[in-house]
């Protein structure tokens, strides 16, 4: 019946009385197969946007955030904004930027270093281990 069809008889459970087979096209299976087990997780840039005057609190929450990503595989970009005379300060971002990496010390690799861009001052980091 294999050979009519043009298929392959596979035998599926070779332990059962009396042995399974199966027509497939053994081929084309083995091919789905390698795809399924190849086929990975894409990596996600997510964001996470700050102020210089966050509270503790709020910052805890973000850095809780963070953790997730990372632990799910994700990259994390972290920003943040300076609006009016914020930008008078921004060594005051770079301790909050200070924070999240001692808190985060281990979980992370951090892929480009807190740099002033404009208005805003820009973070990546990726999964794993330094």
């Amino acid at each position: 019946m294999s050979r009519e069809r043009g298929y392959d008889l596979v035998e599926v459970a070779p332990g059962a009385v009396p042995p399974v087979c199966r027509i497939m096209d053994f081929g084309k299976y083995k091919y789905q197969m390698s795809k399924k087990h190849s086929a990975r997780k894409t990596m996600d840039v997510k964001e996470i946007k700050i102020r210089p005057q966050i509270s503790d609190h709020d910052l805890q929450l973000k850095i809780r955030n963070l953790r997730r990503f990372l632990d799910e595989g994700d990259k994390a970009k972290v920003i943040m904004f300076f609006r009016g005379r914020e930008i008078v300060r921004p060594e005051l971002g770079m301790k909050i930027f200070q924070k999240v990496i001692e808190t985060l010390e281990g979980k992370f690799t951090v892929e480009s270093n807190p740099r002033m861009e404009g208005k805003s001052i820009t973070m990546v980091l990726a999964p794993g281990a330094k």
